[in-house]
């Protein structure tokens, strides 16, 4: 399945980058914002581009080559910006870019089906990551669910989960454990599932598996790092979008522009949100919030 760019025309009329800028696509996913806001730009621009995912890399090269644009791609977290940047000696940009979704190619698996337990309904490997080949020794939900106390499993799915069950379902997965490894998001969903039962359309291991990713991937860390180094490296006038998909994500990119109000103009009082018809052709679009900052030129 292709990744869909959320938000894609409203992101266009955000950052409005044009010929000889340089744009920063924190999380490049398949390329797709990036390529249309290249074509938007009448003229050519500097994409760097950087993604976790080694395959969305590559995905991300053959959809942007086309392109009248100088293009840098690299397999890096977006929070190690600055060093890339530096490397290719760009000392200032004009456009920061970050998607904090995880894509359709994601949660649907790679090629050879295996997946990295983002799924509720396959028993994929229990990793969580962002990143397509984590290094041993790093953090893994596998990792979390068979070693880490009740305590601490309770307090990321009710701090980061938002997830009024979290004594539960952490309960349930120590319980769980002491029969065997938990190793595969088939038998974490059911686990969580027997725990708190179904009710409603969301999936009862939603929340959790949210808090499981978030705790993974550092993901509140890295944006709360990263926003204030963004700003530093921003040209005046120069933007940042930021689309978030929970209200974690969502506050921590609220209070940055609310802090640094004498250097950023708000573009909008409310988040920008996905029309009806986006959410009919694209559902994963339907929790996503677009907020944009201008540098307030001295």
């Amino acid at each position: 399945m292709a990744h869909i760019p959320v938000l894609l025309n409203e992101v266009i009329n955000d950052l409005l980058i044009r010929k000889g800028g340089v744009l920063v696509d924190g999380t490049l996913g398949g390329g797709g914002h990036s390529r249309a806001l290249a074509l938007h730009a009448e003229g050519p621009i500097t994409i760097v581009g950087l993604d976790r995912d080694a395959s969305a890399i590559k995905t991300a090269a053959e959809n942007l080559k086309d392109l009248d644009a100088k293009i840098i791609l690299k397999k890096s977290d977006y929070r190690n910006f600055e060093s890339v940047l530096i490397d290719y000696g760009i000392k200032k940009v004009d456009a920061f870019l970050l998607d904090l979704g995880f894509s359709s190619n994601q949660m649907d698996g790679n090629d050879d089906g295996q997946g990295r337990g983002f799924s509720f309904q396959r028993a994929e490997p229990l990793l969580m990551t962002l990143d397509d080949s984590p290094k041993d020794g790093d953090l893994t939900a596998r990792y979390i669910v068979n070693n880490w106390d009740e305590k601490n499993i309770e307090t990321i799915i009710r701090n980061y989960g938002e997830e009024k069950h979290s004594k539960k379902i952490a309960k349930a997965i120590v319980e769980a454990r002491k029969m065997g490894n938990i190793d595969n998001s088939l038998l974490l969903s059911e686990i969580i599932t027997r725990a708190v039962g179904r009710r409603g359309k969301i999936h009862p291991a939603t929340k959790s598996f949210q808090a499981l990713r978030i705790t993974v991937n550092d993901e509140l860390g890295a944006l709360l790092e990263t926003l204030p180094k963004m700003l530093e490296f921003l040209k005046p006038d120069g933007r940042i979008s930021v689309i978030s998909f929970h209200s974690l994500e969502d506050r921590i990119v609220k209070t940055f522009g609310k802090n640094n109000k004498t250097d950023l103009k708000i573009l909008h009082k409310k988040p920008v949100i996905a029309s009806a018809e986006e959410i009919t052709s694209n559902p994963r679009s339907r929790s996503a919030k677009l907020r944009t900052f201008q540098k307030i030129s001295s």
